[in-house]
């Protein structure tokens, strides 16, 4: 198959890529900025220049669309690139929502409320990776028939027990200390300020702890000095954006993984990752999180915005080793059985045929 995406630059996006490029189809990407893909003929749309408004990119998106002719044309996020490949006409057209694009963006402006499911509609196949995504589309009136639950998935054969690196541990200076990670985005909607705010209350039972808070955002700055004013700072590390192939050293050379997210489409791509290897997971409790952890069977559940609740679950599992362990394998079959990208993307190979065969007849 000719399989064209419009999507966003970044790790889902290229996975996506390569792996359709490597089952022999013929790939191009439509994208905003360039991406580091040799498997895929890339097209960028130029949005520094002041003229480029949102009408150039559907025109010119809608005319690339034209000229390359592809079997398939598949946006990731609803809006703006799912917007952008309804707008080109082209059929059979697939739209996989990311989660925010369906869960926020509808609430935010007059428009999203509009253009979400506009988009939605005009799909021939909808996917996405949560329950609570689908929930909110039907919500909007859209097809329960239409909408395919595919994860992003973990690629288990990066992701694994074996990943630790003792090396990685002496560069932290973390060395033997019960070590906890984040790896979400320093936005507001991934709240990290409730774990920074859990540290000292951690540090009074476990006072060799150290926390790797990893990514990048607005919220980058405020966290630091809010650290520094709980006099936390010298316990944790800020160590930016992870490259993805380096990912899987610093989660399986840590002990504990936490997310204090306030919003995710199905199970967060971050904790599946920690799932894989081998971690135990401390999550807040919204949308499918509990579809995918059980409280205190392989990991705990805790609510939103709450640093005590938080720092006992993680000072729990840093005082027993022996259930870190017993959760951290439990998380490893789960996501080798329900969230492997190689079984999700067999998924997807399979949606994608049975769709072009519906319109060659």
């Amino acid at each position: 198959m000719k399989i064209c995406y419009i999507a966003p630059e970044g790790i889902h996006t290229k996975r996506w890529v390569e792996y359709f490029a490597e089952r022999g189809h013929e790939i191009h990407l439509i994208t905003l900025m360039a991406e580091d893909i040799q498997s895929a003929k890339i097209y960028l749309i130029k949005t520094k220049a002041p003229n480029v408004s949102p009408l150039f990119k559907a025109i010119r998106i809608r005319n690339l669309v034209k000229k390359i002719k592809p079997d398939i044309l598949h946006a990731h996020e609803v809006v703006p690139f799912g917007l952008y490949g309804a707008l080109s006409g082209f059929h059979p057209f697939v739209v996989t929502a990311w989660g925010s694009d369906v869960l926020i963006c509808p609430k935010e402006s007059k428009i999203m409320k509009y253009a979400v499911p506009f988009t939605l509609r005009r799909a021939d196949i909808i996917t996405c990776d949560g329950e609570n995504t689908k929930e909110a589309m039907i919500k909007m009136g859209i097809e329960n028939k239409k909408i395919n639950i595919i994860m992003h998935g973990v690629d288990i054969k990066k992701f694994g027990f074996s990943c630790g690196d003792e090396e990685l541990r002496e560069e932290l200076a973390i060395f033997d200390s019960p070590t906890v990670i984040s790896t979400r985005r320093l936005g507001v909607i991934y709240d990290v300020g409730t774990l920074i705010k859990s540290i000292p209350l951690v540090l009074k039972e476990c006072p060799d702890a150290k926390f790797i808070i990893a990514g990048e955002g607005e919220q980058k700055e405020y966290l630091m000095n809010l650290a520094k004013s709980l006099k936390v700072f010298d316990a944790t590390r800020f160590v930016g954006w992870i490259p993805n192939y380096k990912l899987p050293q610093y989660l399986a050379s840590s002990d504990v993984y936490v997310s204090t997210s306030l919003s995710d489409s199905g199970l967060s791509a971050g904790t599946a990752e920690a799932m894989a290897c081998g971690l135990p997971v401390v999550i807040t409790d919204f949308g499918d999180n509990r579809k995918w952890v059980e409280d205190g069977v392989n990991g705990f559940i805790v609510p939103l915005k709450d640093p005590k609740a938080l720092a006992e679950k993680i000072i729990y599992l840093l005082k027993h080793e022996d259930i870190r362990k017993k959760f951290g394998m439990r998380n490893r079959r789960i996501i080798e059985e329900r969230n492997n990208y190689y079984k999700e993307m067999e998924k997807m190979e399979k949606i994608y045929t049975e769709l072009v065969e519906r319109y060659k007849s």
